[in-house]
Order: structure tokens, then C-alpha cells, then sequence
């Protein structure tokens, strides 16, 4: 098992990058979340996960290690492939996954390309309590945060915007700080529509 790669960045592609350690050059695959926060720089470090196949061996790069965990529990829901799981990684941060599932918010996941109602609540139904375990999250807390989340969004419904538009920038205000009360979730969330 390759662990970790540090070595020369070669070349960096949204989907892809080429690490030189030792002489040799490695091919990694990478998500669009990892490479916005790889720098332009020589030197480079990325945890790996290495997939072995019959007919192949693909090296997938991750700039932090909860990105690589949580790609890891991806694989292991059945229907989710690494290309799936790169995907998902590529249009929500690791956080916002984690999050997701920890909530049962179907809405989120299968807003994600590719991903339909069943893979989406197959993905809930399977990671949820390892999630909640990993992450020691307290589903108390989540549920009055997600309760916030529900009367805010209503609101903003209300108000003539779209679900989808303002669930994005919601989730934006919560990430920012998860213990606000719906009239001030609403305040920042007008002002940034």
C-alpha cells in the first residue's frame, strides 16, 4: 500500500497530476477539491489510495487525509466505483459529504451528478452510523441544526427564491457557523442572494 507520495509536481490537470519521487513518475488521480488546494509549487505532498484491479492499478491523490477517508467509505457502498466517489468529491467538499450523510440529506447527494434517489439513500443508509461514530458527531446537535436549516430554507421559499439556489448559500452560512438561529441563517443568507 502507498501511503503517501512527496516528491517534484510535474504537471497538474483538474482530473490529474504527475509526481516525480525518486526518479519516477506517477500518474495520480486527482478530485477538483484536491486541486484547488495543490499549489504551484515544486515540492508536493499527497496522501494516496491505491485501487488494485485485474487489469489495472490506479493511484488516487488527496491533499488532506479526511478526503482520502472519506472517499474510502464511498468505495465501500455497493454501486459507488471510484470514479463515483472521485465525482462526488469533485462537486461537495469532503465536509459538506460528511455532513450530508450524518443528516440524511438525500437532496444534497443526489444533487451531485450522476447520483440518483436510490444511490443516494443507499449512501446515507450505509455510511450514516459509521460517520457518526468516526466523527464522534452528536445527532442531537444535528438534528436542531438541520431543524434551523429546514425553517430557514421555507422561509426563503417564501420569499420567491428557489429551494436549490438558496439551499447552496445556506449551507454556506452554516458552514461559517452551525449554531445560528433561523432569523439570523435568513439575514446572511438575503445577503448574499
Amino acid at each position: 500500500m502507498i501511503h503517501h507520495l512527496k516528491g517534484k509536481l510535474v504537471e497538474k490537470n483538474p482530473t490529474h497530476v504527475i509526481i516525480e519521487c525518486g526518479g519516477v513518475g506517477y500518474f495520480v488521480n486527482i478530485s477538483l477539491h484536491t486541486f484547488s488546494k495543490i499549489a504551484d509549487v515544486e515540492s508536493i505532498n499527497l496522501f494516496t489510495h491505491l485501487q488494485v484491479k485485474e487489469d489495472s492499478h490506479t493511484l488516487f491523490g488527496f491533499s488532506e487525509k479526511s478526503e482520502r477517508e472519506i472517499f474510502r467509505l464511498l468505495l465501500s457502498v455497493s454501486g459507488i466505483g471510484s470514479s463515483t466517489a472521485r465525482t462526488m468529491l469533485s462537486s461537495l467538499s469532503p465536509a459538506q459529504i460528511r455532513d450530508a450523510i450524518a443528516r440524511g440529506d438525500v437532496p444534497t447527494i443526489q444533487g451531485i451528478k450522476g447520483i440518483g434517489a436510490k444511490t443516494a439513500q443507499r449512501v446515507i443508509l450505509d455510511l450514516k452510523d459509521k460517520v457518526l461514530k468516526v466523527y464522534d458527531i452528536d445527532e442531537v446537535s444535528l438534528s436542531s441544526n438541520n431543524t434551523n436549516k429546514e425553517e430557514a430554507l421555507s422561509a426563503l421559499e417564501v420569499l420567491g427564491y428557489t429551494r436549490r439556489q438558496s439551499e447552496k448559500i445556506v449551507d454556506k452560512v452554516l458552514l461559517q457557523d452551525s449554531s445560528l438561529s433561523v432569523e439570523n441563517i435568513i439575514k446572511l443568507a438575503l445577503k448574499n442572494l
